[in-house]
């Protein structure tokens, strides 16, 4: 039996955006879901059951920080570490201040592939340390 692949979700407008991504990382052997329609990304959220979420800040009818609150109100997701991807910081600013929106991670767009893998992993670790013996 091979291991479970972790889940990645991508909630972003840009479709061409999610698709780079999920290319890349699925390549990268994650398995990879992605929503461009923030009023259904709690909805797609909960049937993919992702391991970390990777989500814009600035969308179309729902923002990234009310995204956010859905999933974090969600007593099944609430615990999935989740990432906010932006155009209007660049690597330098988030470094400098904390790099947090609302208590959570900022990365700067468009993030280069070990930028995500370091994020997924780092994430990913800390959630399995926390997790039983």
């Amino acid at each position: 039996m091979g291991f479970d692949k972790k889940r990645v979700l991508l909630i972003d407008d840009e479709a061409d955006f999610t698709e780079l991504l999920k290319l890349t990382l699925s390549k990268l052997g994650y398995e990879v879901a992605s929503e461009n329609c923030p009023n259904r990304a709690l909805a797609t959220a909960r049937n993919f059951l992702p391991d970390i979420v990777f989500l814009d800040v600035i969308m179309p009818g729902m923002s990234g920080a009310q995204v956010a609150c859905q999933l974090r109100a969600d007593r099944i997701l609430k615990s999935t570490p989740v990432i906010f991807l932006t155009a209007t910081v660049d690597r330098e600013e988030v470094q400098g201040a904390v790099g947090k929106i609302d208590n959570h991670a900022v990365m700067a767009k468009p993030p280069s592939t070990d930028e995500l893998v370091e994020c997924i992993e780092r994430f990913l670790s800390k959630e399995n340390a926390g997790a039983g013996d």
